[in-house]
């Protein structure tokens, strides 16, 4: 689900064929053409500018930007709010704030992506971050993030910092199959730098590609392509390059303790050979894309995971850990054509059976997942329509919509 820019666009998943547990046709792609998914599109000369300030700049502009001031900063389409929905009792003390009595840390995971973080503006802010992590920490001790481009790993690493919070963020580089290695390197260097500024004590891995076997059958074959295929095989075979170089990085920095590298997929994406490449791997798995009802999408998540992601991984040798990367239900839609899908209807109610019937339930039979999403993300609004920007418990400017957090 994640973007990173509107400049080309892959179609959407859906999940189809469900019936009673049974998987027709699981994953296949739609052909709409609205709503559309997009990939990372690296512009050569904004790569190469950005190359050449990597490593040595990042810390400096994290720490100097709003490092004592809690004035939110909003440029290239950040979601960034002029009044913060956090108090705090220190207002230079980022770990003072005050706990919403509305939120649990009932999540086992949350899916972030900073607030203008999308080359080439990088609109995003220290300040914006920090009130994130202060939010996110009340609902739950993990993040993902899908890229580093915008200096988005540092930032997220100082807010922890600053908030003193229990938090781990498994970071991620959107790597790309197109570009000879352009964005992986790029990421893989700001990466790098994070980690050798904050260490890896809030670090829980690396995410080394993002739908990178769906996109790579999209752009070469079909979505109905076996990723397993000769085809897939020659995708996979780019991206396990990039795993084995991030762990040479890794080794490289001498760590005390190792990170385990992994990768996320669509749900039904997933190529063994890169599955016996990673130490874990994220599925996207939703229910909305699979035409069932809010009612039905607890059950439908839980099944399908078991059956396409969970079990494949625990018959290879290495058995990968494998955690759903986003699972989630959009409350709105930009056009009436887009609000149904199926039975399911974009809807507060329906994100509010869904966190009924999913959350604790998960938790309680060992299910790792990252919710998606935090917040509504509202360049994806602009850009796309239909219910791409309304996936976030909170609204664009940080305000929890009219649902309940469970408790569990």
């Amino acid at each position: 689900m994640y973007r990173q820019t509107a400049t080309q666009s892959t179609p959407e998943i859906d999940q189809t064929g469900y019936s009673a547990g049974a998987y027709k046709t699981p994953w296949m792609e739609n052909p709409r053409s609205s709503g559309n998914r997009s990939k990372w599109i690296v512009i050569g000369s904004i790569a190469a500018i950005i190359g050449l300030i990597v490593v040595g700049v990042v810390v400096g502009v994290v720490v100097s930007k709003n490092h004592s001031t809690r004035t939110a900063s909003s440029s290239g389409g950040s979601n960034s709010n002029s009044g913060s929905p956090v108090t705090q009792t220190n207002p230079n003390d980022p770990s003072s704030f005050v706990k919403n009595p509305l939120l649990h840390q009932s999540f086992y995971g949350m899916a972030y992506t900073p607030a203008g973080s999308q080359l080439p503006n990088c609109g995003n802010s220290l300040s914006d971050v920090i009130t994130d992590i202060q939010l996110m920490s009340q609902l739950t001790k993990r993040i993902r993030l899908y890229g580093a481009d915008c200096n988005q790993s540092a930032l997220v690493l100082e807010a922890i910092k600053q908030t003193k919070v229990d938090m781990t963020v498994y970071l991620g580089n959107y790597a790309i199959a197109t570009d000879n290695g352009t964005a992986y390197q790029r990421q893989r260097d700001l990466i790098k730098a994070a980690i050798q500024t904050y260490g890896t004590d809030h670090i829980g891995g690396i995410t080394v590609g993002n739908e990178f076997m769906l996109n790579y059958l999209s752009d070469n074959a079909n979505t109905q392509a076996d990723p397993n295929g000769a085809i897939g095989n020659q995708g996979a075979a780019i991206l396990i390059a990039d795993i084995q170089d991030t762990r040479s990085m890794l080794k490289d920095l001498s760590l005390s303790t190792n990170l385990p590298v992994g990768t996320s997929d669509a749900g039904s994406y997933f190529n063994t050979l890169v599955l016996e490449a990673v130490d874990y791997g994220m599925a996207n798995v939703h229910p909305w894309f699979a035409n069932v009802s809010a009612e039905n999408a607890a059950a439908w998540t839980a099944d399908f995971f078991q059956t396409t992601d969970v079990a494949p991984a625990n018959a290879l040798s290495n058995k990968p850990q494998m955690w759903i990367a986003e699972t989630g239900w959009p409350t709105n839609s930009s056009d009436v054509s887009n609000e149904t899908n199926g039975p399911g209807t974009a809807s507060l109610s329906g994100l509010q059976t869904f966190l009924n019937t999913f959350i604790c339930q998960a938790n309680a039979n060992g299910t790792g997942y990252f919710f998606f999403e935090y917040f509504d993300e509202t360049w994806k609004i602009a850009q796309f329509g239909g219910v791409e920007g309304y996936w976030g418990l909170f609204t664009a400017d940080r305000q929890l919509k009219n649902v309940t957090i469970p408790t569990c």
